[in-house]
């Protein structure tokens, strides 16, 4: 007997399996997106550390590289933000995914052009809000996935969800095999998305040294939260830089700020006015963050450039979901994903056998 793990969303999507690969600024380049889509998932392209012009590339390199449909990740605050959602719309891309700082008037256009909106969240009133701005879908992710995350785990948050809006949910946060996609399936998710296990696969872009990094992670519990970085929280693996940037008081931490958004203005080739620009929607985008929190946003993508796309995991930070301590090897993209369409059928096919074959107790 053969079990179809065929759910909505791949009909949504577009793809064979209920299998999605988040996307990872630094990480989620065209190699990686196409091969997840040629193995049967669907992939984003991360599209919010990148200029227009390379974004474009990207595009037109994941569009030769495979003939499944795939999407964009993007911040609709960021500085090229238009261009973005031009591109989307001239490719005829399938998704487009974001988080904080959605605004109606980006969703309606996308929407409009036949764009599946499907944004992440990480709470239940933040879910509820996404729903009332237009999102298709949702991506839920609980505390146990890496970079910024939530405090309520994924068991808890995914059914919290579920219970308060009407759209199609993706399970996110600990998950990287297929009893945790048959799991998520048994809850009322309609699949699952992942970040870390994408990472870490033969087609990821991040150089050997930072891969080894994560590899050797054996605690979960060294794949901790902090507010160090950006004063918002996120999951990074310990490290020497996470542990400086904790010991560091305000000034020490502005200064790094204002360092990584002059490094990241040159490499985005960023006027001093788009830099400022780009502070200041962050701060409006999201009304939960502070002036300064605004301002420090320019550290993240900064030091997680040098972990992950320079190779120097000591000298940047290590976004990570508490899954790398379950990884030690890599795989090919169609190797996870066969691995955990295998997995999960073979779960569920026996929790219906035990349904099957136990007899009912009557109390």
């Amino acid at each position: 007997m053969t079990l179809s793990l065929h759910t909505p969303i791949c009909d949504l999507l577009g793809c064979r399996y209920p299998v999605i690969q988040t996307a990872m600024g630094w990480v989620a380049d065209a190699r990686l997106v196409a091969a997840v889509g040629n193995a049967g998932g669907f992939g984003f392209l991360a599209a919010a550390t990148l200029p227009s012009d390379r974004l474009e590339a990207e595009i037109r390199q994941a569009l030769a590289l495979t003939d499944q449909p795939f999407g964009i990740n993007f911040h609709m605050f960021q500085a090229n933000a238009e261009q973005v959602l031009a591109l989307i719309v001239k490719y005829r891309l399938r998704a487009a995914s974001y988080g904080r700082g959605a605004d109606r008037r980006s969703i309606d256009r996308l929407k409009q052009a036949g764009v599946i909106c499907i944004p992440t969240v990480g709470a239940v009133r933040h879910a509820r809000k996404a729903v009332e701005f237009g999102a298709d879908a949702l991506v839920i992710q609980g505390s146990e996935g890496g970079g910024h995350t939530g405090a309520v785990p994924t068991s808890m948050l995914l059914p919290m969800v579920l219970d308060a809006v009407n759209v199609p949910v993706l399970a996110a946060g600990g998950l990287h095999d297929g009893r945790g996609l048959a799991a998520a399936l048994a809850c009322g998710a309609q699949g699952i998305a992942m970040g870390t296990r994408f990472l870490l696969t033969e087609e990821s872009p991040v150089p050997a040294t930072t891969l080894e990094r994560y590899l050797n992670v054996r605690d979960p519990a060294s794949i901790r939260v902090s507010l160090a970085v950006d004063g918002l929280p996120q999951r990074m693996i310990d490290n020497p830089t996470l542990q400086r940037l904790e010991r560091s008081g305000v000034v020490r931490q502005t200064w790094q700020a204002l360092c990584s958004a002059w490094h990241y203005k040159q490499q985005a080739g960023l006027s001093l006015f788009q830099s400022l620009r780009i502070a200041l929607g962050t701060w409006r985008a999201d009304s939960e963050l502070s002036l300064s929190m605004a301002a420090r946003a320019a550290n993240a993508p900064q030091l997680i450039r040098l972990a992950l796309s320079d190779g120097r995991p000591d000298d940047g930070v290590l976004p990570s979901g508490q899954v790398a301590a379950n990884i030690d090897r890599l795989q090919s993209c169609a190797q996870v994903i066969e691995t955990i369409v295998v997995q999960a059928r073979e779960r569920l096919l026996a929790l219906q056998t035990w349904m099957a074959t136990t007899p009912e107790v009557k109390i």
